[in-house]
């Protein structure tokens, strides 16, 4: 990655938001932030940042802990709830019922629209156990296939948010630096955006 310009970041970053709306809140992908670099996303006014892995989580919490609202989105395996538990005030990718027990901040519960093997997230028709079971869920993510056309994402962004409706959930987090502004349209309250922002 570049060195980022913390102006650059800031005018796309409000641009974003605004494009977005008010009740969209952005999470800057950082999976591709290397620790010296995040700093400048702070300057930048970048208020909730999301990693994806759990000791990446842990060593830019060290250093920049009260510079941003943190947010975990990457695949949560069992064993690392424990480092994410402390520090992160949402998971976007609960999938896992061994991770759902020891979790004490919300969550999102993903769900695996597509049937691809290849994808983490849950069965649609499961959504309503997990709810009975796991009351910390407050609302649905999902990774739609990748396609060159954001269009082709529409349904699936669809079909999560009816999802959402017809279990009473209030919190989307679907649409990333592609596809964002067709999430937005159906319904997003959450965007992982991180091309985007960083150039």
């Amino acid at each position: 990655m570049a060195l980022l310009n913390a102006t650059d970041v800031r005018e796309r970053y409000l641009r974003l938001r605004d494009e977005a709306g008010p009740e969209v809140t952005v999470v800057a992908a950082t999976k591709y932030v290397p620790l010296e670099q995040l700093g400048v996303l702070a300057e930048a006014g970048v208020e909730v940042v999301g990693e994806n892995r759990a000791q990446d989580l842990a060593a830019k919490h060290a250093r920049y802990g009260d510079a941003f609202r943190w947010h975990f989105i990457g695949h949560l395996q069992s064993n690392k709830v424990k480092v994410v538990n402390p520090l992160c005030e949402l998971v976007h990718s609960l999938d896992s019922e061994s991770a759902a027990r020891k979790l004490t901040v919300p969550a999102l519960l993903e769900v695996n629209l597509s049937g691809e093997a290849s994808k983490s997230g849950v069965a649609p028709e499961s959504v309503g156990s997990w709810l009975e079971r796991f009351p910390g869920i407050r609302g649905l993510m999902t990774m739609p296939p990748l396609a060159d056309d954001p269009e082709a994402s529409r349904p699936g962004f669809r079909r999560l948010a009816e999802l959402a409706r017809a279990h009473g959930l209030a919190e989307l987090s679907m649409g990333t630096s592609q596809d964002w502004r067709v999430a937005v349209e159906e319904g997003a309250t959450l965007i992982r955006v991180g091309s985007t922002l960083f150039g």
